[in-house]
């Protein structure tokens, strides 16, 4: 195709769009109904990933020392410790930092003549995957001078159990929303065509190609798919910074972590304007093919 055919049908393309405004209107509304939906959905689907990421992160294991062994060859340990695959840190406890933090937690009058012989110097673990934590633990038993490991393998396998439910339950309904949101959008584009059918009708009449017929609803569809995933992302932002600012001044401000939109704001601006950009072209195409059979 010529480039001066290129222009032209780009400029009717663009032409369309004001010519059939409602139309246009419409099928950006829908656009950016869909997106934020579809995106809202996402954004809570991160964010409790990353609190039950947290949550996990603050899962450890503690591995105590055996008592015949001095501070010196207590912490000569923390090598064989952090050498094992899936613990991402080990930090030395002596058992008067154990008996400080344990006495914090009450009324010192409680424990005024509690010994620090009482505790025992230990290790506390952190895991990379709480979900290896009893591999973990076992591999922690075998290293020689740690007398026992302390491991909440239920809380792990429940903290496993929701992350992996959460998930396949979070991409089954973005997939299902992203199906829907195509199947109106490219309803909304082929609405649009109906009231131009006699146009097509005309141009196949008087033998223009399929591909010139086509070419303007493509770039009819691309322009209010972009113009809407643009709109969607604003839209998104906006609601996202009000929730998110609502929750931190809230009562749940100190048990949720939202996660700040700027961190996630290009990821969600490329989706916005990816999924506009190939629903607005596979729509107009879809939207125009039964009125191509004349």
């Amino acid at each position: 195709m010529k480039s001066s055919k290129i222009g032209y049908l780009t400029h009717e393309g663009f032409k369309s769009i004001t010519t059939h405004g409602f139309m246009s209107f419409a099928t950006v509304t829908i656009v950016v109904a869909c997106l934020v939906i579809m995106g809202s959905f996402s954004l809570i689907a991160v964010n409790l990933s990353s609190m039950l990421d947290t949550l996990e992160s603050n899962n450890e294991i503690v591995a105590y020392v055996e008592q015949t062994l001095s501070e010196d060859e207590a912490r000569a340990l923390q090598e064989n410790i952090e050498y094992i695959q899936n613990v991402s840190e080990a930090v030395y406890v002596t058992r008067e930092e154990a008996m400080a933090e344990f006495t914090a937690q009450y009324d010192d009058s409680l424990f005024a003549d509690l010994d620090a012989s009482t505790f025992r110097d230990r290790y506390v673990v952190y895991l990379s995957d709480i979900s290896l934590m009893e591999q973990t633990k076992a591999d922690l038993e075998s290293i020689t001078g740690i007398a026992k490991v302390q491991a909440y393998l239920k809380v792990a396998e429940g903290f496993v159990t929701v992350r992996n439910v959460m998930s396949a339950v979070s991409l089954i309904i973005v997939v299902i929303l992203v199906i829907v949101s195509v199947f109106i959008m490219a309803n909304t584009i082929k609405l649009a065509s109906y009231s131009r059918r006699e146009e097509i009708a005309i141009m196949k009449i008087i033998g223009a190609s399929n591909a010139f017929i086509r070419f303007p609803f493509i770039v009819e569809g691309l322009v209010l798919g972009v113009l809407g995933g643009a709109l969607g992302f604003l839209l998104e932002w906006g609601i996202y910074d009000i929730v998110a600012n609502r929750i931190m001044a809230g009562m749940l401000g100190g048990l949720i972590e939202v996660i700040p939109f700027d961190s996630v704001k290009l990821v969600v601006l490329a989706i916005y304007l990816g999924v506009g950009v190939v629903v607005g072209a596979f729509g107009s195409s879809i939207a125009i093919r039964n009125y191509l059979r004349v």
